[in-house]
């Protein structure tokens, strides 16, 4: 494992000016020549002494452990808004729908412009990331963010709420990366930057869990803009904060703007392939389509970043083991997780006739215990290494994804919040060590761009899930859909033993040359 450059004891980053050097305080006691030459000196040099002592202890405030946590705070709000927002909405809906109308289409890209936008600018943001400085890149995609946000809330009509998810979406793929990438600057050492990892981490899992429920409260007291102004005061504050913490060095290379526009029409198109396989399946002309654009864009990515000097995604990215294996792991842990979310969402409502409130209510204590289950990753992590949490926090799920084969129609409520705690531990075990690999494995110049490759592959994993799965459920009567259940959990189970054989046996966290 590369050991983390040891950082300077004599200079002090300052926010916006680089670094300086640490003030020296004064004297205890005044030079006694000075003293002889001119008794009344002694009181400036009092006062001089009584103002190097507020300097130091204003340095103290503003020390770099101080502003450490503010880098870590900023990007952990930054999180929290991102996840919140892909949560929030679907609660509020129907209430959307009965305002402005526009059919189930109509809604269904709510959603979906915001992963849409959010999905195909993730590796092009982590790129910019890098060359432009993390905390730039963070800045700019809250304040637009935020702004969004406001944007949504004051829609008139269908058409400007989905413009204003999809700048949302664009926004929250430039903060994403950009948000890991100051995490992986400001903690050098691999101890505790897994335990700032598993901090980001759980505020994204409480989003998760918060998010049904914000959006049951907010919308139903309030109305539904009230879910997209939630974020002001949540921006504003990570806007604050990230005025504390010091700023990222950019990395001045040339913008590889071929690179970058054939990455986001290969994930343009690969994204919306995956949307509409759930409404018109794997058949339909349009998704054939979009599969064959993705393919060609693709193709040309790959030639343009072979050939070019300064490549978006320099493709010696993956040799590494730590990289490319994150990357698949990432996307097999949001398709199985999100796959799982939308089948019972169906299955509580549609097989079980439940309530909408109550199938929201079913998923609490899996969703709960995964902000938990963060926090003790990022200890397990920091005391034995991010594989074994990882390999552990898989093969946890892969227990509760087997007992789902044995579902019915009327399996008990108490029996199915059970077999779902095993998932929800799991995934909040798996996230931080996985993340924490990835960063291990890449120096600090190049985070921007490796998380911005982990997060595509996970959002792209999880759009895939809700496709796959969502066609295995398909077909009229619950004889059919139980079927699609349980074969969707069978799969479920295969990959994620797959990629914890993966974890134990082929994972490393060398740092190939130049990376």
């Amino acid at each position: 494992m590369a050991r983390p450059e040891a950082s300077s004891a004599t200079v002090a980053p300052c926010p916006g000016k680089g670094t300086r050097p640490v003030p020296t305080p004064a004297p205890l006691h005044p030079e006694p020549e000075i003293m002889t030459t001119s008794p009344r000196r002694s009181e400036p040099e009092t006062m001089t002494t009584g103002t190097s002592r507020r300097a130091a202890a204003v340095d103290t405030v503003s020390s770099p452990a101080s502003r450490t946590g503010m880098t870590l705070l900023a990007a952990a709000l930054g999180f929290f808004m991102i996840t919140l927002d892909a949560t929030v909405v679907n609660v509020a809906l129907p209430t959307i729908g009965r305002q402005f109308g526009g059919g189930i289409t109509g809604l269904q890209w709510v959603v979906d412009g915001y992963t849409l936008a959010f999905a195909a600018l993730l590796l092009s943001a982590g790129a910019l990331s890098d060359r432009l400085g993390a905390s730039r890149c963070f800045a700019a995609g809250l304040t637009v963010f935020t702004l969004a946000s406001a944007g949504c809330g004051l829609a008139p009509t269908l058409p400007a709420l989905l413009a204003a998810r999809v700048v949302q979406g664009a926004a929250a793929a430039l903060m994403m990366p950009a948000s890991l990438a100051l995490i992986r600057q400001a903690y050098q050492q691999d101890a505790a930057r897994a335990r700032a990892i598993a901090t980001w981490t759980a505020a994204g899992g409480a989003a998760v869990a918060a998010g049904p429920v914000f959006g049951g409260v907010l919308t139903s007291g309030l109305g539904w803009q009230a879910i997209f102004f939630i974020n002001l005061p949540v921006g504003a504050a990570a806007l604050a904060t990230l005025t504390r913490a010091p700023r990222s060095s950019p990395r001045p290379v040339p913008l590889d703007l071929a690179g970058q526009v054939a990455a986001v029409t290969a994930l343009v198109a690969l994204t919306f392939a995956v949307i509409e396989t759930g409404q018109d399946g794997w058949t339909s002309p349009v998704v054939a389509a979009a599969l064959a654009g993705f393919v060609l864009a693709a193709a040309a990515f790959v030639l343009i970043e072979a050939r070019t000097r300064n490549p978006m995604v320099p493709l010696g990215l993956f040799r590494s083991r730590a990289v490319s294996i994150t990357a698949v792991i990432g996307l097999v842990l949001n398709l199985t997780f999100y796959g799982l979310v939308f089948v019972l969402s169906l299955y509580f409502q549609q097989v079980r006739g439940q309530s909408v409130l109550t199938a929201g209510l079913m998923f609490v204590p899996m969703t709960a215990l995964i902000t938990v289950a963060n926090l003790t990753a990022g200890r397990l992590t920091a005391r034995y290494g991010p594989r074994l949490p990882l390999a552990g926090g898989q093969l946890l799920q892969v227990t509760g994804f087997l007992a789902l084969i044995g579902v019915g129609p009327h399996t008990s409520t108490m029996t199915l919040l059970a077999l779902l705690i095993p998932i929800g531990i799991g995934a909040g075990l798996s996230v931080p060590p996985l993340t924490s690999t990835l960063l291990q494995a890449i120096s600090a110049n190049r985070a921007g761009t490796a998380s911005g490759l982990l997060s595509c592959a996970r959002q792209i994993g999880g759009a895939l899930g809700v496709a796959l799965f969502g066609a295995l459920i398909a077909g009229e009567g619950s004889a059919t859909f139980l079927t699609g259940l349980h074969t969707s959990a069978l799969i479920a189970t295969a990959a994620l033993l797959a990629t914890s054989a993966a974890t134990l046996t082929l994972m490393r966290t060398t740092r190939p040359a130049g990376l």
